[in-house]
């Protein structure tokens, strides 16, 4: 019985959360909107609308007994009631304690279970704060107590108004709705589609069965043709016979066998036409039930953009405001559905899009102004419907564009590029450079920005998703990236190739085109085998030595006409040679499992009609492998071993504890290290000794690490040392502090993270 009511407890606290989630979610959105009301009348709307959240969250509350929330609740309502009598004028510093007290309630209800179920006191703190600024007549120190029980009364009153005259309709009206819809978990929903999607399996084996059925059908039929046309010198053969009395003579015994071997290749031939049109038939009849019931299920996960945008305002918001800027975010074709599966992978790297926007591209509102800009910034967001199986999202900002020559001179340093090549790149080719691992035009590493990871992960992402990515952007007008995915994932298109006696299948959207050459189209080009394509030349590759396959046979020549196919990826474009070119199909892409969840150049594995199983090739991973050179492997291995060299490094930091930690964890990647117990001590020692980079708190006695970097800044013999502020103090104003006194990175302790701080040390030095 026990075991029942933990269990029935267990679901109904789970049930609150998804409400709970979505109040606050239309809550949060409702603050923000708050802010841009121009009217009065728009304003009492959206405070009515958020007024009705709380209500309904607090009742929420009250249902699974938590006594916090539901306090912290009525608290919000109150001070949405106060806002609401008086009709005042809201602004973002009026609302900045509600979006706190949004964010703690949410940290509340979906923080650990073992944590104390209750509000942060910084919470309670900033409705105070709120109720301070509210406008009245009793001032706030005199009369607080007095103002919180009339607008408690105030409260009460509204709130049984409101369930008495509208709440009761709107009961009714979800009543209604609720006996067409039902809540399911997600993990079901995706269980039922792959299970769905399992059948595009079985109409290609049914295709396949027909098709045999029909060639066996053309067997058969030619079979009996020939037997027709014996049947002159069979009909001879018995009237030679025909005085013979002995049925057990030779020659009557071959007549009889041959007169039922006419009469069962006649009944094979008919029984095994009515099979193959039955076979066409349930073939056309299981393709049709699939495609229908994958339309369906299509439907039920696709959901519109907006459910993933919707709280991007917000972000939008805190960010701006943590970075000093004043930003406006736009959205289009928000109603525009996906599936869901893509909307949850696509939500991070959407979100660091974002986040680069705010961080990189817009200028701070002086900036702006000094540019003959509005002080306001904007970002869009544009989604729209490209090529019927695919969409386009566009994230675009009006702010300062890529400073092309920032990327090219990190690019350099860090070694993505010689400097040769640097030189021959066009503006296009340098915008693309900032998806590679390492590259970032931040002057100062941060705990939002600065590493040069995130691009490189959102192209990742993406492409992972069958998707691509690429940047356009132009000097002092703004940056635009435009992201393609397809609307579902799974299924999708794709050419089947034969190399030797192994299968592949091609991802239909990679293949630009198929053709057949002969050994008078090839040229060689700077070492390389090309062909001409479109006036262009394209290199050209053996699929199998892309691959590392076995070549028995050895061959290098073209003998006549060959096929070769050009794949496309991250505006490269290659000619891969292959053995045949049989068909392009619908295939259903299987993952590799877990043991084989990332093996380059193949994205997964397809079953055919057959039930042979053939690799699909991953076209990004195939690009890059057919241009690096063959000892390529061998120097990305070098690489990838962090090489310290013996570098030295000083770590300056008052607690012994974090000194211990710091010192533990730096000299275990190989560096030499010195420690300082403050900066007085550290800039000591740098006058003394040699360094190679400075890892430094700011808090500290005697000198600070805000001054350390800038008497290192001020010494022409240090001042081209890398400075890495290890900090708790993570206000806008103290980045922007450690920005102008010339540190490198500052790492914020409460996101602090080992390899993060290794990473940044390997980058600098």
């Amino acid at each position: 019985m026990a075991k029942d009511s933990e269990e029935f407890l267990r679901k109904l606290l789970a049930t609150f959360q998804l409400e709970a989630e979505e109040h606050l979610r239309t809550l949060s959105a409702n603050l923000v909107k708050l802010e841009k009301c121009d009217t009065r009348e728009q304003q009492a709307e959206v405070i009515e609308a958020a007024f009705r959240e709380a209500h309904s969250l607090k009742g929420a509350a009250r249902a699974v007994n938590n006594v916090k929330i539901e306090s912290l609740c009525q608290t919000l309502e109150s001070m949405f009631a106060a806002l609401r009598s008086k009709s005042i004028a809201s602004s973002p510093g009026l609302l900045d304690p509600f979006h706190e007290v949004v964010d703690a309630l949410m940290a509340v209800i979906f923080g650990d279970p073992g944590k104390p179920d209750s509000p942060p006191a910084s919470a309670v703190a900033a409705l105070a704060r709120a109720d301070d600024k509210l406008p009245g007549d009793i001032p706030p120190a005199a009369g607080r107590e007095r103002r919180k029980q009339k607008l408690s009364k105030q409260n009460n009153v509204a709130a049984t108004e409101a369930s008495q005259q509208e709440m009761i309709p709107r009961k009714v009206e979800v009543a209604a709705a609720f006996t067409e819809t039902v809540r399911i978990s997600a993990t079901k929903l995706n269980n039922i589609m792959l299970e769905a999607e399992e059948f595009i399996g079985m109409r290609l084996r049914t295709a396949q069965r027909a098709t045999e059925l029909r060639a066996m059908n053309v067997v058969l039929e030619g079979w009996e043709r020939k037997w027709n046309k014996l049947r002159p010198e069979i009909r001879m053969i018995e009237r030679m016979a025909s005085g013979a009395s002995n049925h057990d003579n030779p020659t009557a015994k071959l007549l009889s066998f041959l007169d039922w071997n006419s009469r069962t290749i006649g009944a094979l031939v008919q029984e095994s036409s009515t099979l193959a049109k039955q076979a066409d038939q349930d073939h056309r009849t299981i393709a049709s039930l699939t495609q229908v019931l994958l339309d369906d299920m299509k439907k039920v996960l696709m959901l519109p953009f907006a459910t993933l945008l919707e709280g991007f305002p917000k972000l939008v918001r805190d960010l701006s405001r943590d970075r000093g800027k004043e930003v406006k975010l736009i959205i289009h074709g928000g109603e525009l559905e996906i599936d869901r599966r893509i909307l949850e992978e696509i939500k991070d790297p959407l979100i660091h899009l974002v986040r680069n926007c705010i961080d990189h591209g817009l200028e701070t509102p002086v900036e702006r102004s000094r540019k003959k800009k509005v002080s306001q910034g904007t970002i869009t967001i544009a989604i729209s419907q490209k090529d019927g199986d695919k969409v386009e999202l566009l994230v675009s900002d009006d702010g300062s564009g890529i400073d092309v020559s920032e990327v090219l001179k990190t690019a350099v340093r860090t070694g993505t590029i010689s400097k040769e090549q640097a030189a021959k790149l066009d503006e296009s080719e340098a915008h693309s450079l900032i998806f590679h691992s390492g590259i970032s035009t931040s002057p100062i590493i941060t705990d939002l920005s600065g590493r040069g990871l995130g691009l490189a992960i959102v192209r990742e992402k993406v492409e992972n998703l069958g998707g691509t990515v690429s940047v356009e952007s132009t000097s002092g007008i703004g940056s635009m990236f435009r992201i393609t995915l397809p609307l579902t994932l799974a299924r999708f298109r794709g050419v089947l190739v034969r190399v030797g006696e192994q299968l592949f299948v091609l991802p239909l959207r990679h293949v630009e085109r198929v053709v057949r050459i002969t050994a008078h189209d090839v040229e060689t080009v700077e070492n390389r085998e090309t062909i001409l394509y479109s006036g262009q030349p394209v290199s050209l590759v053996w699929l199998r030595d892309a691959l590392d396959l076995p070549d028995k046979s050895d061959r290098r020549e073209i003998d006549g006409s060959v096929h070769v196919a050009i794949l496309v990826s991250r505006e490269k474009k290659v000619a891969f040679l292959v053995d045949e070119v049989l068909e392009e199909q619908e295939v259903l892409l299987k993952n590799l499992g877990p043991h084989l969840s990332r093996v380059r150049n193949f994205a997964g594995a397809a079953v055919l009609g057959t039930n042979r199983v053939v690799p699909v090739i991953n076209v990004t991973d195939l690009l890059e492998s057919s241009l690096r050179p063959h000892t390529a492997s061998a120097a990305a291995s070098d690489v990838e071993k962090p090489r310290t060299d013996g570098k030295a490094i000083l770590i300056a930091e008052d607690s012994i504890t974090a000194r211990s930690l710091l010192k533990n964890i730096v000299e275990s990647a190989g560096y030499r290290v010195r420690t300082a117990v403050d900066g007085a001590d550290a800039f000591a020692t740098l006058r003394t000794e040699d360094f190679d980079l400075v890892v430094s708190d700011v808090d500290m006695p005697r000198m600070s690490g805000f001054d350390l970097t800038a008497r290192i800044r001020g010494d022409k013999k240090l001042a081209n040392i890398p400075v890495i502020l290890v900090t708790a103090l993570e206000s806008r104003e103290d980045r922007e502090h450690g920005i102008d006194v010339g540190a490198n990175a500052y790492i914020v302790k409460s996101s602090f993270d080992q390899s993060n701080l290794l990473e940044v040390i390997r980058r600098l030095i």
